[in-house]
Order: C-alpha cells, then sequence, then structure tokens
C-alpha cells in the first residue's frame, strides 16, 4: 500500500534533501587545500585569536594574531601592513609585509627576468617560483635563500595582480634553519586571509 504525498511534504523533502547536500559540499571544499598550499606541501593551519587589520587605503585587509606587533606604512603610491610575533624569537617565528602598490604589473618574462637580477644584488638564490592563484587573482611567487643579518635566510615573494593598475605584493621573512618550511606554511595561511576591498 502507497502513501500519497502531498505537495507541501514533497516540498519539505526537497529542501532537507538540499540542505543536506549543500552541508555535504561546505564540509567537503573547507578540507581541500588551496592551489599555493599544495604547490608548497602545506597542511592546512587553523590560527587562532585573528583580528582584521585594514590598509591605511582601504585597498585590503587580513586577518593577524592579535597579539603579533603590526604597523601600517602608506605614501603615494603604496600601502603597507607590516607583522610579526614579537613574543618569540626571530629565528622561531616570521616577518610578514603586505604591500598594495598603485602600479601597473605585466606577469611576463621580462617582469620575472628582472626579479631575478634584483634577488642576484641581493646576494639571494632563487630555490622555487611558479604561476598560480592567490585569493582568486593570479599570482607569480618567488623563494629565495641567502643570508642575511649573520642568519640563514629565506624570503618568499607573492606578487598578486588586482587589475591593470594595482597590485599586491606579500613578503614573508624566515630566519634561521629550523621549521622552515612549517614557516613558509604558517606565512602562507595568512597571506590567503587577505581580502581585497572592492
Amino acid at each position: 500500500m502507497y502513501t500519497k504525498i502531498s505537495p507541501s511534504n514533497k516540498n519539505h523533502i526537497i529542501q532537507t534533501t538540499l540542505i543536506f547536500i549543500t552541508c555535504f559540499l561546505v564540509l567537503l571544499s573547507c578540507d581541500k587545500p588551496s592551489e599555493i598550499s599544495k604547490n608548497f606541501n602545506c597542511n592546512q593551519k587553523k590560527h587562532t585569536d585573528l583580528e582584521t587589520i585594514e590598509d591605511a587605503k582601504k585597498t585590503f585587509t587580513i586577518a593577524l594574531p592579535k597579539s603579533w606587533n603590526t604597523n601600517l606604512y602608506v605614501n603615494e603610491i603604496q600601502s603597507s601592513i607590516y607583522s610579526a610575533d614579537t613574543t618569540k624569537q626571530l629565528t622561531a617565528s616570521f616577518l610578514l609585509d603586505i604591500t598594495a602598490i598603485n602600479k601597473k604589473i605585466t606577469l611576463n618574462d621580462a617582469f620575472k627576468l628582472k626579479k631575478e637580477h634584483e634577488n642576484l644584488t641581493k646576494n639571494l638564490i632563487k630555490v622555487k617560483s611558479g604561476e598560480t592563484t592567490l585569493i582568486n587573482y593570479p599570482t607569480y611567487y618567488t623563494v629565495s635563500r641567502g643570508k642575511k643579518k649573520g642568519f640563514n635566510y629565506k624570503v618568499c615573494h607573492f606578487f598578486i595582480k588586482l587589475n591593470d593598475e594595482k597590485f599586491i605584493i606579500a613578503k614573508a621573512e624566515i630566519f634561521g634553519n629550523k621549521d622552515v618550511d612549517i614557516r613558509i606554511c604558517n606565512a602562507i595561511s595568512l597571506i590567503e586571509k587577505l581580502r581585497i576591498i572592492k
């Protein structure tokens, strides 16, 4: 014997099914690492006790740990947020510099060659580079190593093209030899918290 389902019950069943599917997809997407995290073999890092900082020109925001020392800088063409965990030794943390620049950028071979030349003038050797998408924008990244302040040093640059007239440079500086890859991944997880103000 079959029971007839009323139209209101049918709608309820459809709504419940759609809610279940949506929740499943949201949970599935939460575990999916970003393209840049895959490029660096990073596990997802969950930061706690974050606060949202807005740059002086209202171009972007970034969520950073409340306990970090954060400073803003601005001039006619750029706006920056500098931040670091000053509760730790320099060789146990990293420095983060996010700068929005009102200037054209073309992520082509000439640009990449220019950046490599700049690194060489600073006695830095490129160890990794590539093109990716970061915060839904085309990005070119480099990782270089060298010496700075008497320490072994790695610096990661992420050149994020926002449009034809503006780009962001996200830079993470890592000093010392301990847990370098982990600190790079922690920096990337914070850089991924960048939000562009439209």
